[in-house]
């Protein structure tokens, strides 16, 4: 039995799996995290397979959080589940070490199969993606901007597209405020803009949010 951990701070979305999953002959839902905290001593405490994460879950800042769960604890599969746009996360992800990286758009038995080729063996990436990392990697020098943007400048650009302040995306990632006015510096730069609604709409125009 492949034992399972939902790590989301939505119930909605934990409690809709752990009732998909009763009577799973080769799942088994075993623990639930609600925040960062939570999920670390599940980890720490119980052995888990596969780890359904959500990449928003709280006090989970970054990408950096998630290597350090893939080093801190080799034996658990970490699976993306998540509403987070896949060209900002997959291609980072998959350098990371991640297993898959699914939709929460994704039907339920669709999250199975995944789950099922994860158990396997396979590192699972949907066509979207795969397509998404070709167009890095082949595509014009505009569709290549995003390889241009390392994965904390795309965070910041992440939080500012949420209407967040200089002051909070600081607090959220740990970092001084002024060192995110550089990041917002760089990202003016690189994109060829001005100011910050001309930055949105061209990442946004570019697929980078």
């Amino acid at each position: 039995m492949t034992k399972i951990c939902i790590a989301d701070s939505l119930p909605v979305v934990t409690k809709g799996l752990q009732a998909y999953f009763q009577g799973n002959s080769k799942f088994e839902v075993t623990s639930v995290a609600k925040n960062l905290e939570s999920l670390l001593s599940e980890l720490n405490s119980k052995k888990i397979n596969i780890l359904l994460l959500d990449v928003e879950l709280n006090g989970l800042s970054s990408i950096r959080d998630i290597k350090s769960l893939l080093k801190d604890f080799p034996e658990t599969k970490i699976v993306l589940f998540t509403s987070v746009s896949e060209q900002m996360y997959a291609p980072t992800a998959i350098k990371a070490g991640v297993s898959a990286y699914i939709s929460k758009n994704s039907e339920l038995k669709e999250v199975e199969n995944t789950l099922s080729r994860v158990v396997d063996g396979s590192v699972v990436f949907s066509d979207v993606v795969k397509k998404s990392i070709e167009l890095l990697s082949k595509g014009k020098k505009s569709e290549r901007l995003f390889k241009k943007l390392s994965t904390r400048e795309i965070e910041v650009l992440r939080y500012l597209n949420d209407g967040k302040k200089n002051k909070e995306v600081a607090q959220i990632l740990g970092l001084d405020e002024k060192t995110i006015s550089t990041y917002k510096l760089r990202l003016l730069a690189k994109l060829g803009v001005t100011n910050l609604v001309d930055l949105l709409k061209k990442a946004k125009d570019l697929d980078v949010i």
